[in-house]
């Protein structure tokens, strides 16, 4: 794979480096930095044989526009809110556009929201490539306009574009973008490049149809699970049951013996079975019967976890943000409330399971999955197996599913290094037990939280403190600076709320031996449940509605006031529900957007709560497909529906309690609520919608079972006990 610009520093790059038009390849105008090889093929349409892809545009001799997505698509439509953007300045119909998978690259497709990476997550596609997708192809459309120019012997200035081609209107001629792409490419790139007015926008802000569907309907679409390749075998893994235990003993000869069965592969964790089928590889396995050392984390369990978070919530943190004198302020405050929540362990349980295809050569290695972040998994396997970066190959495909779990990188090493000790091409599937008890889990957080209330019932002092895991500490250390995490206290610290006296920390405790990840939601989710879990807690202690006490305090807030009221009007609030029925509303000011979600819940005289209703106003600013708006939002709060309710790995004797959906439960269809979406107009910045659906469901929640029942849940999920009919 051609990495293209090695000594180049990413920091120098200009907009016009940026734009810089590639040459003719077998008569197509590319745009984009330098040639790159090695994408896989299109969503949209055929990919022409004779026609790389360079950086974010191929246009080829029919007129066709491929889109080279730099973040991946696994369910949240970036596949084509991507290509919207480059069809609204290029002027071309969708139905003209395909999308193909960028190659590894973190130079070319390096996400300016996301630590400048290639890496598809935090609800950032979108909010990054906004502008530099849309330059790309304006300067394309630019560059065609010239072309055009020069062949119809006409001034430039009288040339408009639509559909797909270049349009002369005093003389009625118009000429196709496929007849002027050879000589387009050879010209140089537009020193100034003019973006559309919002005004002007004919494809931004409107619904369209996902350019992913119809591969997902017939079946054409590949996920990485979906990978052939010639001569490959299949393997199953079994990994060690305790966190940080070692492989002791294998049955080899029982497990060869299993018909279909080539090959035992060990690993200091696991042992993994090559086969010529699924099948054979998981009979060969239990075959096997493989034993573990168990190690120093033999004896971990949720207790223990816990016990130490809440001892660790006595020491000082790092301070978040800091503002006037809270602990002062606290001691003189008329009314004090002060509660602990806590958010457990989850797994990611992604529809498709981990799996990863690799061939290992002399030559170098091919990896074929579905990742978000491509280049690190390159970069991994390339100094494990001692590799030069260019000599490993990742084909990337769809994924079914992300939520953060294909954020990392474990499985595809150990993919490589069973691949290693195969000559033949090797496809490794984990089982669903295998998938949730080794996955990399959500961390356990513990918050002790403060806030003091003068005698008009206003917030005069708040405190935080936020206990746990530090994910970003390993994920991109050197965001990590003086003890203080930014994913943990994101979405506690910048609050839509005027409290004069602020105050929150971050206390690092990491659990013995249990990997944590990002979650569907990062930081906002966790952080989210507990600020409006706990706002409404003070609202109860100010003796006023929920819904005028956010207005209060988000007074000097538009966009927050703003969708607090839509939520509260759509939602009926105020209107009488029935008996342990009741409603709750939720504010959530991250990822560049705002969103209020208001909840209906049934709370059965057993305790365990329906949730029946979900009212969701969002202002996510610019929006380049409504449909993937709302789709996204519905998505997340089903995600979360699932998380509040049921969501929790639990450990005992180092071991993962749960192995299946039997006893990991995930929402059924029956159990989806109605669930209303309104989209603010706006014209502020695009802001993330992949994970706010999710970050805002739990407190809404929790505070409408709260008023259902007058019970407080602060330890999630809900447990049905606490709301037993008395």
């Amino acid at each position: 794979m051609v990495q293209g610009m090695k000594a180049m520093d990413a920091g120098t790059l200009s907009r016009r480096r940026f734009l810089q038009a590639g040459a003719a390849f077998g008569g197509g105008l590319m745009i984009g930095w330098v040639e790159v090889a090695n994408a896989e093929p299109g969503l949209g349409h055929t990919v022409v044989s004779e026609f790389a892809p360079n950086a974010f545009i191929r246009i080829d001799r029919d007129g066709k526009v491929t889109v080279i997505s730099p973040s991946i698509e696994m369910g949240q439509g970036t596949y084509t809110a991507l290509p919207m953007l480059v069809a609204e300045e290029l002027d071309v119909d969708m139905k003209d556009v395909g999308v193909d998978h960028a190659p590894a690259n973190d130079k070319l497709y390096g996400n300016p929201a996301n630590f400048n990476a290639q890496i598809t997550g935090g609800s950032t596609s979108v909010r990054g490539f906004f502008k530099p997708m849309r330059e790309a192809g304006a300067a394309a459309r630019q560059m065609l306009i010239t072309a055009a120019a020069a062949k119809l012997a006409v001034d430039a200035a009288e040339l408009t574009t639509e559909a797909g081609g270049v349009v002369h209107a005093k003389s009625g001629q118009r000429v196709g973008y496929g007849a002027l792409v050879d000589d387009a490419a050879k010209l140089p790139v537009p020193a100034n490049i003019a973006l559309k007015e919002p005004s002007q926008f004919r494809i931004i802000g409107t619904p369209a149809k996902r350019l992913d569907v119809a591969g997902k309907v017939n079946g054409a679409a590949k996920y990485g699970i979906d990978a052939q390749v010639p001569g490959m075998k299949v393997a199953a893994v079994a990994a060690s049951p305790v966190f940080g235990g070692t492989l002791a003993t294998v049955d080899e000869a029982a497990a060869l013996a299993v018909p279909g069965v080539r090959q035992v592969a060990k690993l200091d964790n696991a042992v993994s079975l090559i086969a010529d089928h699924y099948w054979a590889a998981k009979q060969g396995l239990a075959a096997a019967r493989p034993t573990f050392v168990e190690g120093v984390y033999a004896k971990i369990s949720t207790a223990n976890v816990v016990k130490a978070l809440a001892k660790a919530a006595e020491r000082d943190g790092a301070v978040g943000k800091s503002v006037g004198d809270a602990t002062g302020a606290l001691a003189k405050a008329a009314t004090k409330v002060e509660s602990v929540y806590e958010n457990p362990f989850l797994a990611h349980a992604t529809m498709e399971p981990i799996n990863c295809t690799v061939h290992v050569t002399p030559g170098g290695c091919d990896i074929w999955v579905g990742t978000q972040i491509p280049v690190i998994a390159q970069t991994v396997v390339a100094k494990t197996l001692g590799l030069d970066l260019d000599q490993v190959r990742i084909h990337n495909h769809l994924l079914g599913g992300g939520f953060g779990r294909r954020l990392e990188f474990d499985f595809i090493l150990q993919a490589a290094l069973i691949a290693k000790q195969s000559k033949d091409p090797v496809k490794v599937i984990w089982s669903r037990e295998e998938d949730i008890q080794h996955d990399m889990y959500r961390p356990y957080y513990y918050d002790r939280i403060s806030a003091g209330l003068d005698e008009t019932g206003k917030i005069v002092a708040w405190k935080h403190r936020i206990v746990g895991s530090s994910i970003v500490a390993r994920f991109a250390p050197d965001a990590f600076k003086d003890g203080l995490d930014v994913d943990a206290v994101d979405g506690a610290v910048e609050l839509a709320y005027d409290i004069p006296n602020f105050f929150v920390d971050y206390v690092r405790e990491e659990p013995p031996g249990i990997p944590t990840a990002f979650w569907r939601g990062v930081g906002p989710t966790r952080n989210a449940y507990v600020v409006e879990s706990f706002i409404d807690e003070l609202a109860t202690a100010a003796k006023k509605d929920p819904v005028a006490f956010r207005l209060e305090l988000a007074a000097k807030s538009r966009r927050a006031r703003h969708v607090i009221e839509r939520a509260a009007a759509l939602s009926g609030w105020g209107t009488p529900l029935g008996p342990r029925k009741g409603r709750g509303i939720a504010l959530l000011n991250a990822f560049g957007m705002y969103l209020a979600e208001v909840a209906e819940v049934s709370v059965a005289d057993n305790g365990e709560v329906h949730v029946d209703r979900v009212v969701a106003a969002v202002d996510c600013g610019t929006v380049v497909n409504p449909n993937t708006v709302e789709a996204q939002l519905q998505s997340g709060i089903i995600f979360g529906i699932t998380a509040v309710l049921w969501g929790e790995i639990t450990l005992k004797d180092g071991r993962v309690e749960q192995s299946n959906f039997d006893n990991y439960r995930i929402l059924r269809i029956d159990e989806v609520p109605k669930i209303e979406v309104e989209i603010v107009n706006s014209s502020e910045a695009p802001g993330g919608i992949g994970e706010p659906g999710t970050s805002a469901l739990a407190p809404a929640v929790l505070n409408a079972v709260y008023a259902a029942t007058g019970v407080r849940v602060r330890k999630l999920p809900i447990n049905a006990s606490l709301l037993r009919s008395t």
